[in-house]
Parts: structure tokens; C-alpha cells; sequence
């Protein structure tokens, strides 16, 4: 039996010569190792298996865009909080790639960001209660609270809450805090307490106001009107001097005509005269009559009948009398 020896010939030569892969055993590295101050400088180092070597390095942080480098080392200077996370690398080469584990990159630093609030938030009630707390960005986290009041030296309580209880006019002023771990400290600004006193609400407040506003508007109604009523009886006291100076057209009433007892002289003369009586008219103007309104032209004259109370005669006068005709009298209204 003949024997014959098979050669088997690999289309790569290279590959039979040395074994060829891609990318393993990706990893990465952070320098200085241990604590990361903030200011500081950090290297981070890609390193992986690769045949041949590997040609490019991506850099990645963790939840966040690829970064700007293609060389296996990637450098930060003046780190900040902000670049605190995870960091990963990808090395490539012809055969493939492979992303590395990610490594924490933490970055240490002191309280920042501190400040003051307070609950229950709104008005500060004579005589309740009131609690402030503080806060303050900081790596490690902060581990002392100092609460201080301004212009007070000596400390006023210790932790993140300070409560005030029953809360007096003393307790008014501003506050503040103190944050503080190993890497720093650091001051809030002050939250000032202002106290509405005992038992005040907005709604009393109010209510206050509105009355004030109505007791001010009554006042100043009543004043007008006491005002307004002066005025009127200024005018009308006026009224009454001019139309008792200057009346041109007064009205008379109440008009008599008593005839004058005749003398013996006067009863000899009545046989020669005429039958013309001569009598004495009084005239008394009313005090309440309105002064008419001036009439038309044709309507200026006013007529009054006048009665005569004549004496008892003689029996000549009386002949005379019973001649006697209607007398009229005219009143003329200039």
C-alpha cells in the first residue's frame, strides 16, 4: 500500500506564520489613582491585546457624547465636578474592535452652593413654629451643619435643621449656616425672619384697610354735603336782600280803603264838588308771595277792586251819593 502525504495550503500565508485577532483584554487606567481633587490633572490610559496592534482609540464618558482624542492616553486638566462619571475606551484595528470596561473617575470637593430655606414657607406667625434647613453641594457629602445668627457670635444649633419653636419678636433677625466637610467649608447667604405678630393674617390686614377706605370716603361725603348745604343757604340769605332792595314789581294785597271821618268843613264842601271821593289807601306787601315772573305787555295791568266804607251823610250828601258812579283804580306794574 502506497502512502501519499497531504499538504494542506493556507490561502494566508501570514496567519499560519503567526496568529492574528482582533482587540481583547481592552482596559483603562486613571492617574493619579485614589482621590481626584478639583484643579487637579488626570490621565486616563486605553490599553488592549490586538494582532496586529490596534490603529485607533475612542474615548466615550458614559451617558454622555465621544470625546475629542484618538491616541490611548486621554488627559484632563483643571478637572472639575463636572467631569465626575465613568469613562471607557474603544480599541480598533483591522480584524475588529472592542469597548472596555468603564472606570469611575470621582472628583473630590468642598461645599458649594449652600444655602437656606425655611417651612412652613409664607408668613412667620408671632408665637408658632419655624424650621430651616440647609443645603450644600459637596464630595464627600457634607458632614457638619453650624447655624449662626448675624451680629451673634456663638454658634445657635448644630445639624442640616434648626427649629424654632413658639417663636417670639426676639427670635427676628437673619440667619445662616455653615457647610463643612474634609475638603472645605462654606457660608450661606442669610434668610432674613420677619414675624407678622401675633394672631395677624393678610385677610385682617385687609379687612383693616377696607374699613379705613370706607370711613375715609364717609368723611369726606358728609364734609361735601355740609359744604354744599352752606353754600345753598349763602345764596338763598342772598337772595332774599336783593329782592327786598331791589323789587321793582312788588304785589300788594290786603288793600282797604277806609274813608276819613269828614269835618263840617268837608261835608259844606261836598255840595260844591264833583262826585269824586277822596279816600286813603294803605298797601302792605306779603312777606311769603313769590314774585311773579314778568307777564307779557298787554297783561301789565292789574286791576284790584277797592271797597270804601263811607260814613252816614247828611241828607245833601246822601242826595249826592246816590249819584255817585263805580270807581276804579288801576294799578300800574312798572
Amino acid at each position: 500500500m502506497t502512502s501519499f502525504d497531504v499538504v494542506y495550503n493556507s490561502p494566508n500565508p501570514l496567519k499560519n506564520s503567526a496568529l492574528l485577532d482582533a482587540p481583547k483584554n481592552t482596559s483603562v487606567s486613571v492617574s493619579p489613582s485614589g482621590e481626584i481633587l478639583e484643579g487637579s490633572s488626570v490621565t486616563l490610559t486605553c490599553s488592549s491585546d490586538a494582532n496586529p496592534p490596534v490603529d485607533k482609540y475612542t474615548w466615550y464618558k458614559k451617558n454622555g457624547s465621544s470625546l475629542t482624542g484618538s491616541e490611548n492616553t486621554f488627559l484632563i486638566t483643571n478637572i472639575s465636578s463636572e467631569d465626575s462619571g465613568e469613562y471607557y475606551c474603544e480599541a480598533e484595528s483591522i480584524y475588529g474592535s472592542l469597548n472596555s470596561s468603564s472606570v469611575s473617575v470621582d472628583i473630590q470637593y468642598g461645599p458649594k452652593n449652600t444655602s437656606v430655606s425655611f417651612s412652613p414657607s409664607g408668613e412667620i406667625v408671632e408665637g408658632s413654629s419655624v424650621t430651616l434647613t440647609c443645603s450644600s453641594d459637596a464630595n464627600p457629602p457634607v458632614d457638619k451643619y453650624t447655624w449662626y445668627k448675624k451680629n451673634v457670635a456663638s454658634p445657635k444649633a448644630s445639624g442640616q435643621s434648626y427649629s424654632i419653636t413658639n417663636i417670639s419678636s426676639e427670635d427676628r433677625g437673619e440667619y445662616y449656616c455653615e457647610a463643612q466637610n474634609g475638603r472645605g467649608s462654606m457660608n450661606s447667604t442669610a434668610l432674613m425672619i420677619i414675624l407678622a405678630g401675633k394672631q395677624t393674617s393678610v385677610l385682617t390686614a385687609a379687612v383693616g384697610i377696607i374699613v379705613v377706605v370706607l370711613v375715609l370716603i364717609l368723611c369726606l361725603s358728609g364734609l361735601m354735603w355740609f359744604r354744599k348745604k352752606a353754600s345753598n343757604t349763602t345764596s338763598d340769605t342772598k337772595g332774599t336782600a336783593d329782592d327786598g332792595q331791589g323789587d321793582s314789581c312788588p304785589v300788594y294785597d290786603n288793600i282797604s280803603g277806609m274813608a276819613m271821618t269828614p269835618t263840617a268843613a268837608q261835608t259844606a264842601d261836598t255840595d260844591d264838588q264833583d262826585d269824586v271821593h277822596y279816600t286813603s289807601v294803605h298797601f302792605s306787601r306779603s312777606k311769603n308771595q313769590e314774585v311773579p315772573q314778568p307777564q307779557k305787555e298787554d297783561e301789565d295791568v292789574q286791576y284790584a277792586a277797592l271797597k270804601f266804607n263811607l260814613p252816614v251823610l247828611p241828607p245833601a250828601a246822601q242826595a249826592a251819593e246816590e249819584d255817585s258812579s263805580v270807581l276804579y283804580s288801576t294799578v300800574n306794574n312798572p
